[in-house]
């Protein structure tokens, strides 16, 4: 039985792409005889074994970083001995993105323990349009070029997010691409009223959803903008937004300033269980990324959902979003864009219904997770 040392910053409960992707994967493989180590920081209410076949080792971390949005666990020193110990009794190890010192000291103790290295990565460049900027840059050239040059195998999540770890030194021979997946089971299209019903949202008013961490680079700036204009000529408009993060305060205070209150509904943080409820209360799905877009997991989701999506021409979004046809593409940091691609799907029930048809239609033939595991499986047969 084959045991892979799953390394990932984050893993279940605490939620993002990543994490779920990891989780999605190492669940489905543990039925095809896979045993999974989990190498991540420590979160409240972790789970030891949170199912059969998975075990979650924690390594000492400081997360100093999180104060400015960044999720970046930084190692202690202690965190060695723990990898070591963990990484000596298995079969392959397996890294969740290049820039996190996470992944370079795994792949260091592989190479010395003589164990296969492989690497999934998720983003491309993220522009923090700040001095973290200088960080991000220094994190690619110092530990990610490192990570990838030790790398057995580099799988990413969109040609885009290829691109960019090419640039950076990958061996384009051992680097493949592999689009994330979705559960369709849990994510299909439900009746809207009996949705709207269990959130206690307006049976009436047309509702755009979007489900992003309250952070520069995931563009909420942009989107509480177009808020601003739609609701001009949409008075009854709302914008549903979910997700938690640093910035929510000034996301508050944008929405007060902007009198549209009213237009506006912040969620905080919703559990991935309720998520499919939110996705089918609504009549469109926005996603307003400025950077940093590897293939977002949230997009296929709401697809799947069978919802109408706006979203920016971000990293692997053009991949996935043929414009006008299963859905529409905006250009990012542009909120004039946004609300104008609104104000016109608005009126246009036949146009948004046929673009949520495709969009449905698309995921289901194209990105389900059986199709994403079934190659995961194939690279990790050539290395145990």
């Amino acid at each position: 039985m084959p045991k892979i040392c799953l390394v990932t910053h984050f893993f279940p409960p605490h939620m993002g792409g990543i994490e779920k992707v990891a989780y999605e994967q190492s669940k489905r493989l543990i039925k095809s005889g896979y045993e999974f180590d989990v190498l991540t920081s420590k979160v409240k209410g972790q789970n030891e074994h949170p199912i059969k076949g998975i075990r979650i080792v924690t390594y000492p971390s400081m997360k100093l970083a999180e104060s400015f949005g960044v999720p970046y666990p930084i190692l202690r020193l202690e965190a060695y001995k723990k990898f070591e110990q963990i990484i000596k009794k298995c079969d392959l190890v397996h890294a969740h993105g290049h820039v996190y010192m996470s992944s370079c000291l795994a792949g260091i103790i592989a190479k010395k323990c003589k164990k296969p290295f492989i690497v999934t990565q998720h983003n491309t460049f993220i522009d923090y349009k700040s001095f973290l900027n200088i960080m991000e840059h220094l994190n690619d050239f110092i530990i990610g070029k490192s990570v990838l040059k030790r790398a057995d195998r580099i799988l990413t999540v969109s040609k885009e997010t290829m691109k960019y770890v090419l640039k950076l030194g990958a061996d384009k021979s051992k680097t493949s691409v592999m689009y994330n997946g979705v559960d369709t089971n849990c994510f299909c299209t439900e009746k809207k009223e009996d949705n709207r019903k269990k959130l206690d949202l307006p049976k009436t008013r047309k509702i755009i959803f979007s489900v992003r961490r309250l952070v520069y680079k995931n563009g909420i700036d942009t989107l509480i903008k177009s808020a601003a204009l739609v609701a001009k000529n949409n008075p009854d408009i709302l914008f549903v937004v979910a997700g938690k993060g640093p910035s929510r305060k000034i996301i508050e205070e944008s929405i007060k300033e902007l009198g549209i209150e009213n237009n506006i509904k912040l969620t905080g943080f919703v559990p991935d269980n309720l998520l499919p409820v939110y996705y089918n209360a609504a009549d469109y799905f926005v996603l307003p990324s400025a950077s940093g877009e590897g293939l977002p997991l949230v997009l296929l989701e709401a697809m799947a959902c069978g919802l109408p999506v706006i979203a920016t021409t971000v990293g692997g979004i053009p991949e996935i979003i043929n414009h006008l046809e299963n859905g529409i593409l905006i250009p990012p940091r542009n909120p004039e864009a946004m609300a104008n691609a609104i104000s016109k799907i608005i009126p246009n029930e036949k146009l948004a219904k046929r673009i949520g048809e495709e969009a449905k239609k698309n995921v289901n033939d194209k990105f389900s997770w059986k199709e994403n595991v079934r190659q995961l499986q194939e690279v990790y047969s050539k290395f145990v």
